[in-house]
């Protein structure tokens, strides 16, 4: 079966274009919402959930294109179909001059409440750990 694309979008608490692009396209900014650790590879990012000394889960994503200070499009390196991404990207609200995190990322139909569920956790600890 084929997956099919998701799109999230949320407002957030900034009108900042350096800290918006910090959190979406450096392994710093990743590492306060996507996954406990997240470390810069050659072309892409390894993130990484759990204690690294025990238990854990690794995943790599390469980058399939960066805009600066627009989007970042990553695809993982071990299952991903050739058209499908993983996309950040960021864009300014006319009403209230702050930044708009965008999401497009890929799910078969049984798993897209569970796809959504782990995007508003990962919102939610960015709000946590940045207040954004």
């Amino acid at each position: 079966m084929e997956k099919q694309p998701i799109y999230i979008e949320k407002e957030l608490a900034s009108n900042a274009e350096n800290v918006i692009w910090s959190i979406i396209s450096s392994a710093h900014g990743l590492e306060k919402w996507i996954a406990d650790t997240v470390e810069e590879t050659e072309g892409g990012f390894r993130f990484i959930w759990g204690n690294i000394h025990s238990h854990h889960e690794v995943r790599e994503a390469r980058v399939l294109r960066i805009v600066k200070n627009k989007a970042v499009r990553l695809q993982w390196t071990d299952d991903a179909e050739p058209n499908e991404y993983w996309e950040l990207r960021m864009s300014k609200s006319e009403l209230t001059n702050d930044y708009i995190l965008g999401i497009t990322d890929y799910a078969l139909p049984e798993d897209l409440d569970s796809m959504n569920d782990i995007w508003e956790d990962n919102f939610a600890r960015l709000h946590r750990h940045t207040g954004l």
